[in-house]
């Protein structure tokens, strides 16, 4: 009978060796992930602004609202929303209702509240359109709080709407 024989010290440092940069090579991907959940959550909610905004326009458009400034509509559960050029206002009721988003007041991401999303809203007037700036609850923030965030400026007379998404710091 033939004696059996372990591997080799050389064999086992292959080994390691291939191991050691498998590890390298992967680990950075799996660790950013959380960052990555962030920033498909901000593209999933301006989908959702985005997607509100059609549905809201066509009501709008169906109504004859679509042309007025400050207007209001009723959704298929009887649901007044408010509508600026027929599209969501830069509100958080404006949002939450044409949305279906849970929001809730603050001024960054760090705000004490119970909401998915965090909301800081500066209001319009006639000549300027309002705008929403919307943070994950716990996002990374720096200190203007314009990181891992997305602005919603509502429409004026002379623009459409917009969904802006920064990403940057998630």
């Amino acid at each position: 009978m033939r004696k059996q024989q372990g591997f080799t010290l050389i064999e086992l440092v292959v080994v390691i060796i291939i191991l050691g940069i498998l590890a390298v090579v992967a680990a950075p991907k799996f660790l950013n992930l959380q960052s990555d959940a962030r920033v498909s959550a901000l593209q999933g909610l301006k989908g959702a602004i985005q997607g509100a905004n059609s549905l809201v326009y066509s009501k709008a458009a169906l109504a004859g609202k679509e042309k007025l400034g400050k207007s209001t509509i009723k959704d298929n559960q009887d649901q007044t929303i408010d509508i600026v050029y027929g599209y969501l206002p830069a509100t958080i009721d404006g949002l939450k209702k044409g949305a279906d988003i849970d929001l809730g007041a603050g001024s960054g991401p760090t705000a004490g509240v119970t909401n998915d999303w965090i909301i800081n809203v500066t209001a319009g007037t006639d000549d300027t359109a309002g705008t929403a700036t919307i943070w994950q609850k716990g996002a990374p923030a720096d200190a203007d709080g314009n990181t891992c965030s997305a602005t919603y400026t509502e429409a004026t007379s002379k623009s459409l709407p917009s969904v802006v998404v920064v990403t940057t710091g998630c």
